[in-house]
């Protein structure tokens, strides 16, 4: 009996790409496995003979040698062995190349090399990342610190140094599984993989656990640290200590620590980014004739602001290189102070005499924002009445 040809049995061409041969594979293969099609003999030999195609196809050697001789490279002496002999063998690698790509499984069993579970074989688990919370002022930021970090954290036992077995003993492979850490079943034409439920993935068990750490391999302790905490951090910065987070279970790789950074609030300053902004109240005299004032800067000195005549409140002033310096750079921000002219209270009469004087003497020209608006007011009400 003649078979049908592979190609057409994948409803490919022979020109095909390997992502196109998958494609058309996967869908076949769902279409026609026994599961969805129970009782169906029909849709079980299809689905074995999609399968050997595939088998076939999807290496480039068995490929090229079944471009070139068709069935008859796989029939008797023509290289051996054949896609239907192997078939019994193969199949079931062949078929989870469908379920790898569907539920994700490739990654699992291919980069686990047997470990399986959460953990490593042995038992050697990475140690858990930890987060510190740690609050700085802005003059912190500004200049940069040295903290001290205390807490408490998972270490390797100095009693087992880490193994989890008591001194003298050594964690035994697990008989379950044979040391592998997973357990598989035939079901079928399925081979299912699992954790061992004994060692819990680990491939070795502890009979005899090291009574200080009872087995972990680690213990609780606070600990010390230096945190360098470069000049220009800002709110919510994240820094990262290797290695420096909790212990690996049974002699696993330490976990990392990282310091979250917050920027308490300053009661002179507001930051945006590397520059920084502040308000100064001055005199209606000052705002009006011109002058100048001190204002304090973040590295800890002065600066002086000069105010140009007829200043109006809500003015910006801008001190270059006065802000924040930026993260590992030499450079800096700017400051911007902002004026807010005061309005006098609590008046003497003579200083209430001065000021009606002044008000009297006052013209568009000494007055010029408000004059302008106060006749577009008048323009626009005598327009409503006409």
């Amino acid at each position: 009996m003649s078979k049908i040809d592979y190609y057409e049995l994948l409803e490919v061409t022979k020109t095909c790409s390997d992502g196109e041969l998958k494609s058309s594979y996967r869908k076949l293969a769902m279409k026609w496995h026994p599961d969805k099609n129970p009782g169906n003999a029909e849709a079980e030999m299809r689905f074995k003979e999609i399968s050997e195609a595939y088998d076939v196809l999807k290496d480039p050697q068995k490929r090229a040698a079944y471009d070139r001789f068709g069935h008859a490279a796989f029939d008797g002496g023509m290289g051996g062995g054949g896609a239907g002999a192997g078939f019994g063998n193969d199949f079931a690698s062949t078929f989870s190349d469908i379920f790898d790509d569907l539920f994700g499984m490739a990654g699992n069993r291919r980069g686990g090399g047997g470990g399986g579970g959460a953990g490593g074989r042995g038992g050697r688990e990475r140690g858990a990342d930890l987060r510190y919370n740690m609050e700085i002022t802005l003059e912190e930021a500004f200049g940069g610190k040295n903290a001290t970090v205390r807490l408490p954290t998972s270490i390797v036992c100095e009693t087992c140094s880490g193994s989890g077995a008591k001194p003298g003993t050594q964690p035994t492979s697990c008989r379950t599984c044979s040391g592998s850490g997973r357990i598989r079943q035939a079901q079928g034409f399925f081979t299912l993989e699992r954790t061992c439920p004994t060692c819990q993935g680990r491939g070795q068990v502890i009979e005899d656990p090291c009574p200080a750490c009872a087995g972990a391999g680690r213990t609780t302790r606070e600990r010390t640290l230096e945190v360098a905490i470069p000049a220009g951090v800002e709110d919510g910065t994240r820094i990262r200590l290797g290695n420096e987070g909790e212990a690996g279970l049974r002699g696993g790789p330490p976990g990392d620590l990282y310091i979250f950074l917050s920027i308490a609030p300053h009661e002179f300053f507001q930051r945006d980014g590397a520059d920084l902004f502040c308000r100064a109240p001055i005199s209606m005299v000052t705002a009006a004739l011109g002058g100048s004032f001190e204002v304090p800067t973040i590295d800890g000195d002065t600066t002086k602001v000069k105010v140009p005549e007829g200043t109006q409140s809500g003015k910006r002033f801008r001190l270059s290189a006065k802000g924040m310096p930026v993260l590992r750079t030499r450079t800096r921000g700017d400051m911007y102070v902002q004026v807010v002219v005061e309005t006098p209270q609590n008046l003497t009469r003579r200083q209430r005499e001065l000021l009606t004087e002044f008000d009297a003497e006052c013209s568009k020209e000494t007055h010029p924002e408000s004059s302008g608006f106060f006749a577009k007011v008048r323009d626009f009400f005598a327009g409503e009445a006409e």
